[in-house]
């Protein structure tokens, strides 16, 4: 991996942590509890409910994924970077790109 990789993928890095974390805070409203005291139909109040069942599970994944892009950003200048944790080959700068925070190749993420 290049100097030049490792920048635009720094760059990359940041941007899609600055998405991510603003995609963070309409869901932390989405999670908030709903109550009993709400003036909510019984079939409006379910779907709410479903609703916010949804927002938690997008939550999750949004943290999961800032907390792998900011490990991915304190690793990338490191020389093991860029290399599957499985096979050690070199990942795709191209699928580094897409996915910063990949630790595998396609080939072994493929795999699981």
């Amino acid at each position: 991996m290049t100097i030049e990789d490792r920048k635009a993928l720094r760059k990359k890095i940041n941007e899609e942590i600055v998405k991510i974390e603003a995609a963070i805070v309409p869901l932390l409203d989405s999670t908030k509890p709903i109550s009993p005291e709400n003036s909510l139909g019984r079939v409006s109040r379910m779907d709410a409910i479903n609703n916010k069942g949804v927002a938690e599970a997008a939550l999750r994944s949004a943290k999961a994924k800032l907390s792998k892009l900011q490990l991915a950003l304190t690793k990338v200048d490191d020389a093991n970077f860029g290399f599957c944790s499985m096979c050690k080959n070199p990942i795709r700068p191209a699928r580094l790109m897409y996915m910063p925070e990949s630790t595998k190749c396609v080939r072994c993420a493929d795999r699981r």
